[in-house]
């Protein structure tokens, strides 16, 4: 059986949904699924991804995230 793959089509009128596979043996059991491509829906960053996540956003600069390494590392001496 050929490798899955991605096919990007259009909703038709009635909701009808094409694709083809001229590859697939007749008769072949596969799975579809439908996930909506939102046109409206820009690209966020990961800071932003990350500021959403419980606790947020540890460091707000290099210089923390710098600090918090060598505390840590000292912190191993003791």
């Amino acid at each position: 059986m050929p490798a899955e793959r991605r096919i990007r089509t259009n909703v038709k009128i009635g909701g009808l949904i094409e694709v083809h596979a001229p590859d697939l043996p007749v008769g072949e059991a596969v799975e579809v699924t439908i996930q909506p491509i939102s046109q409206s829906r820009a690209k966020r960053s990961v800071v932003d991804i990350l500021a959403e996540c419980p606790g947020g956003v540890l460091f707000k600069t290099a210089e923390e995230v710098d600090a918090y390494i060598r505390e840590e590392r000292d912190s191993w001496d003791r």
